[in-house]
């Protein structure tokens, strides 16, 4: 990653630094992590990477001595999934000296669910969950579209930009891993060949060992081929020839890596709301395009309409969830469809209980049918209903009628009144 590139949620990682004795910062490889952490350290750290064999024998044979190495200076520990027992010395080492930024803890995995993870670090680490770039990091700018549409929903039909249907082509292409940016377009689709190989052969082995890797790679193909599709684990299993009975474990094993994300089910009743599907797709849409065989040429072209719409709601859920991490305003990201059939393809749902619909069309124009299911959401939630957004491929802003709107899709990074 370019050291000129910077990544929203530094600021965010150096007040968590300032405040808690241990920080974990997980994502997937290659999104930047150990980059984040080299900037947000003291400049005297002591760095050690446990994807090392001669750092880990060190480790296991003196867990405590290994951390005494960086005496009072801060430790910087990277893969930290490679040996979860240490997480028990870690502790021991908090326990007896809880200054701010004792650690810094970088992993490609979730330490909450790594086989062997001897102690949580509750109460003790704040995590924070790293993508790979988003478009307004790429783009050297602040992209805050909860915020921005929280507060001034109004000035949507003001918006434009000169980002086109061809434009989110190359950008669904391009994906968010920093290494893609720099490579020639004909490099990407070996060094994601290669990347999802490795993870799959390595890290996914190391947390479950009885783990199929054909297996494994049948069901990615399955969610990059159907990106705004809900899990139904039932035919999931029919699809990937994978029992029923593991399907649960395959899918959080592609969550715990950074290869697959999911957005709940809403709806205005808490006590329902894990009882609907959630939709899980691939998160990275270079990686999910590459996996499903499908190319830019192809989505280029008009007859591939479907596709590209599937597609361009996952880069747009995907995006939000970037963005939240760093967000001014604290939100929630979710689904609907109710019992009739009304879908809203996501819910931002504020900590106040306000929301925000949004519907995700690759058409370069608006009708009343994109907006069917924002008005009925609209007309039933009454004042918690902020706005309903229609985001498309069209590049200027719309009106519809009250409380609702259409967008381009560009202002996820460039709406910012």
């Amino acid at each position: 990653m370019s050291a000129l590139l910077n990544r929203h949620v530094e600021p965010i990682v150096g007040d968590f630094v300032r405040h808690f004795p241990a920080i974990v910062i997980e994502g997937a490889r290659q999104v930047g992590k150990s980059t984040l952490a080299a900037r947000v350290a003291q400049s005297d750290a002591l760095t050690m990477n446990l994807d090392y064999e001669q750092v880990r024998a060190a480790a296991e044979a003196d867990p405590a001595g290994f951390l005494a190495q960086a005496g009072n200076r801060q430790m910087v520990i990277d893969e930290i999934q490679r040996m979860p027992s240490l997480t028990l010395a870690i502790k021991a080492a908090i326990d007896a000296d809880r200054r701010p930024g004792k650690f810094i803890l970088t992993g490609s995995s979730s330490p909450l669910r790594v086989k062997g993870l001897a102690d949580s670090l509750a109460g003790r680490a704040v995590r924070l969950n790293l993508y790979g770039l988003s478009q307004g990091e790429m783009a050297g700018r602040s992209d805050d579209f909860a915020c921005a549409v929280r507060g001034h929903a109004c000035l949507a039909s003001d918006f434009s930009t000169s980002v086109g249907r061809d434009d989110y082509v190359s950008r669904l292409g391009t994906g968010a891993y920093p290494e893609m940016r720099t490579i020639p377009q004909r490099m990407r689709g070996p060094w994601i060949d290669g990347y999802v190989q490795g993870v799959v052969g390595r890290d996914m082995r190391e947390l479950n060992r009885l783990l199929d890797p054909d297996r494994v790679m049948s069901m990615l193909r399955v969610l990059a081929g159907r990106p705004s599709a809900e899990l139904v684990k039932a035919k999931l299993a029919d699809e990937t020839s994978i029992p029923a009975r593991t399907v649960t474990s395959y899918v959080d094993l592609l969550h715990d890596v950074g290869f697959a994300a999911s957005i709940p089910s809403w709806t205005p009743n808490l006590a329902k709301r894990e009882v609907g599907r959630p939709k899980t797709f691939v998160v990275d849409s270079a990686m999910a395009m590459r996996l499903a065989r499908v190319t830019a040429d192809q989505l280029s072209r008009l007859e591939y309409g479907e596709a590209f719409g599937g597609f361009l709601e996952s880069f747009v859920a995907t995006e939000l969830l970037r963005q939240r991490t760093w967000s001014d305003r604290s939100f929630d990201l979710f689904h609907y469809r109710d019992r009739d059939g009304t879908e809203v393809d996501l819910i931002l749902e504020f900590d106040d209980g306000s929301v925000v619909g949004v519907e995700v069309k690759a058409a370069a124009s608006y009708n009343a049918r994109q907006f069917r299911g924002l008005e009925k959401l609209r007309d039933e939630l009454g004042d918690r209903f902020v706005a309903g957004i229609v985001l498309g491929t069209a590049q200027t802003g719309y009106r519809y009628s009250p409380k609702l709107y259409g967008l381009p899709i560009a202002s996820l990074w460039e709406f910012t009144p």
